[in-house]
C-alpha cells in the first residue's frame, strides 16, 4: 500500500524528535546517572518476568517448586543476568579500554570516568536497589542481615561513585567479583531440582572455590596494593570517597573471607559424599 508523502514526513519528525529527546535528556550527562538507574530497574523486572516464564516451559523442576522458591529462583535469575552484565562492563573499562590506564596522561585515575562507565555503574545500583527492596520485602526469605549489609554498603559505594565519579576504577574492580554470582546461583538451582549428588554438582562446586579464591579474595589484596601504589591521588578525594575506598573493600572482603570458610567447608562435604 502506498504510503503518503505526509505521512513519511510525519513518521521522519516524530524519529528526530525521539532522538533529540534521547540525545539531550535521557542520554546527556547530567541525566545519565537517572537514567541509568530507571533502565537498571526495569531490566531487573524484564529479567524476573523472562526467567520465570523460561523456567516454566523448559525447566521441569520449576513447577514442582513452592511459591518461595520460585520467587527466589527468579530472583536468582536477575542477579545472574547483572553479574553476567557488570562483570563484562567491567573486564572492558579495565583492561581493554585506558580510561584508568597509568600511561595515559588525562588526569587522576581516582577522578576519571566516561558516560558509559557511569551508566554501567547506575545499572549496578538499579540492580541493588531492586535486589535489597526485595530482600527486605520477604525478610528473611531471599537473605539474612548479611545480605542487607552487602547490598547496602555495597549499594552506597557504587552510588556515589556514580554520581561523583570518584573512585571508579576501584569500584569496577571491586564488581568484577560478581564473576562469582552465576556459580552460587547454579548451585542453588542444582540444589533444589534434586542434583546435589550430580557430577555437575561437584564440577560447579570446584569452579565456585577457584573463582572465589581468585576474584573475591586474591583481587581484594589487589585492591588495596593498588590503593598503596597510588596513595597520592586517593588522597585527593572527598573525605567520604576516601573512607568508602578503604572501608568498603575492607567489610566486604572480611564478608568474602568467611563464606570462602563455608564454600571450602561445604566442598570438603561434597567431596567425601562421592567417596
Amino acid at each position: 500500500m502506498a504510503v503518503s508523502q505526509q505521512t513519511v514526513m510525519a513518521i521522519k519528525s516524530y524519529q528526530n524528535q525521539a532522538q533529540v529527546l534521547v540525545k539531550n535528556y535521557l542520554l546527556a550527562d547530567p541525566f545519565i546517572p537517572y537514567t541509568s538507574i530507571l533502565c537498571g530497574i526495569l531490566a531487573c523486572k524484564v529479567a524476573y518476568d523472562l526467567s520465570q516464564l523460561i523456567s516454566s516451559f523448559y525447566i521441569k523442576s520449576y513447577t514442582g517448586l513452592t511459591k518461595m522458591q520460585k520467587i527466589e529462583w527468579n530472583n536468582r535469575g536477575i542477579s545472574t543476568i547483572h553479574a553476567t552484565f557488570i562483570t563484562a562492563m567491567s573486564f572492558y573499562l579495565i583492561f581493554w579500554s585506558d580510561l584508568y590506564s597509568d600511561q595515559r596522561l588525562a588526569g587522576l585515575v581516582t577522578f576519571r570516568s566516561s558516560p558509559l562507565s557511569t551508566f554501567g555503574l547506575g545499572i549496578s545500583v538499579g540492580y541493588f536497589l531492586t535486589d535489597l527492596a526485595m530482600i527486605l520485602w520477604l525478610y528473611p526469605s531471599l537473605g539474612g542481615i548479611e545480605y542487607v549489609v552487602h547490598h547496602s554498603f555495597s549499594g552506597i559505594a557504587v552510588a556515589y561513585s556514580m554520581f561523583t565519579g570518584e573512585a571508579q576504577l576501584y569500584t569496577y574492580m571491586i564488581l568484577i567479583s560478581e564473576v562469582t554470582t552465576p556459580e552460587i546461583n547454579m548451585r542453588w538451582y542444582l540444589d533444589v531440582a534434586g542434583m546435589k549428588r550430580s557430577s555437575a554438582y561437584l564440577i560447579n562446586g570446584v569452579v565456585i572455590f577457584f573463582a572465589w579464591l581468585v576474584a573475591r579474595v586474591l583481587l581484594f589484596f589487589y585492591v588495596f596494593y593498588h590503593v598503596y601504589l597510588h596513595y597520592d591521588q586517593v588522597n585527593q578525594m572527598h573525605t567520604f570517597g576516601y573512607l568508602l575506598v578503604f572501608v568498603v573493600p575492607s567489610l566486604l572482603g572480611t564478608m568474602n573471607l568467611v563464606w570462602f570458610g563455608k564454600i571450602v567447608k561445604g566442598l570438603r562435604k561434597t567431596l567425601a559424599k562421592r567417596q
